[in-house]
């Protein structure tokens, strides 16, 4: 398939379509997602970081660590909440916090 020859050595820009029809003839499913490795690096707040050490922080993380298998999950959810923010343009309230990560538990506990 000179198509694939060319997607071998770097030649082309394949579509999504295209990757997914290869993956589905290698027997795969084709998975895209975006790291945050991608992107700069962004400071936590400062009213994020005495969020994290509240109890319900604290006991709301170890719920979703608790779902993933992951106990180091703490770190990742601050983060996620930090990038939040930046993409916003600002400080978040308090209350704007518990309402992420209100949104977090419900997605990553209980998803549709």
């Amino acid at each position: 398939m000179p198509y694939v020859a060319n997607l071998e050595n770097g030649r082309g820009n394949p579509t999504t379509t295209a990757l997914n029809r290869l993956a589905t003839a290698l027997g795969t499913d084709l998975q895209i997602s975006f790291s945050p490795a991608a992107v700069a690096e962004v400071p936590v707040p400062p009213s994020l970081v005495r969020l994290s050490r509240t109890h319900r922080f604290q006991r709301d993380v170890q719920v979703l660590a608790d779902k993933v298998g992951d106990q180091d999950v703490t770190a990742r959810v601050v983060t996620a909440m930090a990038y939040v923010a930046h993409a916003l343009g600002r400080d978040l309230t308090e209350a704007d916090w518990w309402r992420l990560l209100d949104a977090l538990l419900l997605v990553g506990v209980h998803p549709a």
